[in-house]
């Protein structure tokens, strides 16, 4: 049995992409913001940033395509992460992608596809 789940939220940084010879691995956070509660009439919102990891062939796409502000819709698994230090492990988790989904394009891309149509033409 293993612990899926599924975001939706936009590349917050640049994804990092490495070669491991055997298999590429790709690191890239995404974040949204969510609705956290009601103060005095007025909606408040807390940002929700989850780091992913993807490999193989996930990693080079995204790497090649993901750009800062691209929303991609995810479904990860959770995997542990564990490491031991001067004696005492240190339990942690890592969010591994399964499978991906380009949505809407963010400012950079959109400026960018913006700029080569304009080129292109004239």
């Amino acid at each position: 049995m293993s612990n899926k789940g599924f975001f939706t939220g936009r590349v917050a940084k640049a994804p990092i992409f490495r070669d491991g010879g055997k298999t590429s691995v790709c690191f890239l956070t995404l974040i949204r913001n969510e609705f956290s509660g009601q103060d005095e009439g007025s909606n408040k919102e807390r940002k929700v940033a989850i780091p992913f990891t993807a490999f193989g062939r996930m990693a080079e796409t995204l790497s090649k395509h993901a750009e800062i502000g691209d929303q991609l819709f995810i479904e990860y698994r959770i995997a542990n992460n564990d490491r031991e230090r001067d004696g005492q492990v240190d339990y942690g988790f890592s969010f591994i992608l399964e499978t991906f989904e380009f949505g809407a394009p963010g400012e950079v891309k959109r400026e960018r596809l913006t700029q080569q149509a304009a080129n292109s033409r004239g």
